[in-house]
């Protein structure tokens, strides 16, 4: 999920700057530049955030399959499943 934020946040940055600098007649070079500089920096923060977004699904996830399985087990031996 962080490489797929970092592609889209990247690019999405890079075509904003880049669509800024045709419609403000911006030279060639400073706005390739800064449109680069773009890319790198919301990649970079596309990549954190994705990671974070990966890691809250991830422990979501195993908290849904812990608390299942451990209701399974507790039905399985006749108790009443444990409040969570």
């Amino acid at each position: 999920m962080a490489r797929v934020y970092a592609g889209i946040l990247g690019t999405l940055a890079m075509a904003a700057v880049l669509c800024r600098g045709v419609k403000d007649s911006g030279g060639v070079d400073g706005t390739l530049s800064i449109a680069t500089l773009a890319l790198v920096g919301f990649a970079l923060l596309g990549s954190i955030l994705g990671h974070i977004a990966q890691s809250t699904v991830d422990e979501s996830v195993r908290l849904k399959i812990e608390r299942e399985l451990n209701a399974h087990a507790a039905a399985a031996e006749g108790k009443p499943p444990a409040a969570t």
